[in-house]
This record gives structure tokens, sequence and C-alpha cells, in this order.
């Protein structure tokens, strides 16, 4: 039993009967029921997220290599890419596709209407026309929202507590992405009503970032970045010119935080790609996409990064640091 112990096969079968007709498909290679997981950004990037819907998949009995095959593609933050994975998964007959943010799910439902598509982390699948609604999909396409442009209120109320004489918002934005342009849209509007100047840097390629900051220097107290790929890929870059330019930054993802960034409010991401391997579990057990709800986020994360306070020499108020689900030193 080349590879495998017998007490790994053992475990194998006590996954259950329902796991062992694949097991015994699994002698005919390209057999195996595939995933192709459409990588956003870079393995190192997105490792947290892989290792959360890789250890679910286990726990439902789904093990890469023995009754299932992942197949791992990134995209590095480029939109012209998107559409070339999606179209290779459509060329290996892959049997669902994962896939997070809303350019890479809207790419992947052009190139099929057949293959299920399970996505992590859009942030109004309604909104940009992923699905018909969150309780009937009504198409090849579910998962979970995470209704980012719904907490701008809230994110906007945590940066005034971290920067007590806030007046100017510069809020950033990837304009190439509708749901970023949504986000950037609404929390215009909140900032208004709370009596901010709002100043908008949008941006559409890595090249445009440093440009941005160059022109906000001196004319804004802090900075609010519309969480997606292309910000992602380049976040150390942006929270290095951020620190620089002594804007304060609020994030709506906690990795964003990790690299450098002074706070951010959101979903708790790893959990989310959990909760998108239960998805991957109901498909290959034979549930069509359509009769799975989106599902919306529970839980939602402040965390905070002391360092970065520091370094912009703020002080922040006890009881915001009381109230952080993580802080950073």
């Amino acid at each position: 039993m080349s590879g495998m112990g017998r007490r790994e096969f053992v475990a194998l079968l006590g996954g259950g009967v329902a796991a062992w007709p694949f097991a015994a498909r699994a002698e005919q290679p390209g057999k195996l029921p595939t995933i192709g997981f459409l990588g956003i950004t870079t393995p190192s990037i997105d490792s947290q997220r892989v290792a959360a819907f890789v250890q679910r998949l286990r726990e439902l009995a789904w093990i890469d290599g023995r009754n299932l095959a992942i197949e791992y593609r990134w995209a590095e933050g480029r939109n012209e890419r998107y559409a070339e994975i999606s179209a290779e998964f459509v060329r290996l007959k892959v049997d669902v596709i994962v896939t997070s943010a809303t350019l890479p799910t809207l790419a992947a439902k052009r190139a099929t209407a057949v293959i299920p598509i399970v996505f992590a982390v859009v942030s109004d699948p309604v909104g940009t026309g992923l699905v018909a609604s969150l309780a009937r999909p009504g198409g090849n396409v579910t998962g979970l929202a995470n209704q980012m442009s719904d907490t701008g209120g809230k994110k906007l109320e945590l940066l005034r507590e971290a920067v007590p004489d806030l007046r100017r918002l510069a809020i950033m934005a990837n304009v190439g992405n509708p749901a970023s342009v949504l986000e950037m849209g609404e929390v215009q509007t909140t900032a208004r009503t709370l009596g901010l100047e709002v100043t908008t840097s949008e941006i559409r390629r890595a090249e445009d970032i440093a440009p941005a900051f160059e022109a906000l220097k001196d004319r804004v107290d802090a900075l609010y970045l519309c969480p997606e790929p292309l910000m992602n890929t380049n976040r150390t870059r942006i929270n290095i010119l951020a620190v620089g330019a002594r804007l304060p930054t609020m994030h709506g993802v906690r990795e964003y935080v990790e690299a450098g960034g002074l706070m951010s409010y959101g979903p708790n991401f790893p959990d989310q790609f959990r909760r998108v391997a239960d998805f991957v579990d109901k498909i290959l057990r034979g549930t069509k996409p359509t009769d799975i709800p989106v599902e919306q986020p529970t839980k939602f994360d402040l965390v905070i990064n002391l360092t970065t306070a520091k370094a912009l020499g703020l002080e922040l108020p006890p009881t915001l640091l009381a109230r952080a689900d993580e802080v950073i030193e």
C-alpha cells in the first residue's frame, strides 16, 4: 500500500461510506472529484485561508490526493488572470470552482453556467449580479457574502475614536472593481453625514498606488481602504506609504493590519473559508448551488496594530483597545 500506512487507510474508511466510491475510483487517474481553487493573490498571502479550507475539507473526510484533487491557480490580483484561470478550469472539467472577491467570481460565472461556483467573501453578490437573491441564488453560483459596504459606518466610527480630530478623510479604492465602487459610494455618503470632508483616491493598477499617496500627503487626516485583490496583493507597500505620509488607515481585513495597517474591522476570513468547505462538501454530494442559500458572516473582528499607532504618534484610547479582538504589538 504505497504512500499510505494501514492506519491512515483505516482512518480513510472511517470517513464513511460516502467517501468510499471516490476511494475506489482513485485507482483510475484523473477520475477524482476536482476542485478548481482560484487564488486571487499569491500562495503566501492566502496561506491562512487555504489552510482553513483544506482543514475543514479533511474534517469532512475529503483529502487532497486521496479521494479529492485540488487544482490551485494564482492570479496575483491581476484582472486578466481571472478569465484565463476560469477558462482553464472549464477545460479541465473541474467539479466545482472556489473563488473569492467579486471580479474573480464574475469571471468564473462568465466562463461557465454549468460548473458550480462557490465564493468566499463577496461584498454584494446581489448588487453585482452574481446571484438573484441571497435565499435563492438561482444559478450555478452560491457562497458567503461579507457585507463589506454595510460595515462602512461602523468602520468610520472606530476610525474617529482612534483619530479624535478627524476632519478630512480619503477613501482609496480600485475603481476597476464594481464592489469597491459600491463601497466607496456608501462610505462617502456616511462620511458626509458625519460632517467629514471626503477625498476619493482612485486606483486601477499597482502603478497608481505611489502617486495616489503623493497626492494625499498633508491633505487628509486618515485613510479608508476598500479591500480587494489588487489592494491585498500590494498591502505591505500601501501601509509603508501610509505611515510615510503619517496617515492612520482603516481596513476591512485583518491581513492588512498584520502588514502594518493601523486597524481593521470585518469578517473573519479564515472562518469564511472554513464555511466554503461545507458548501463544497454539499455540492460534491449532489446538492445544486441554487438550493444552497448565500450566507452572511456572524463574526466580525476588530484588529489593531499598536506598533503602527506608535509610529504614527497616535495615543489610542484604552476603551478602544479593550474592545479589540486582537492587538498586534
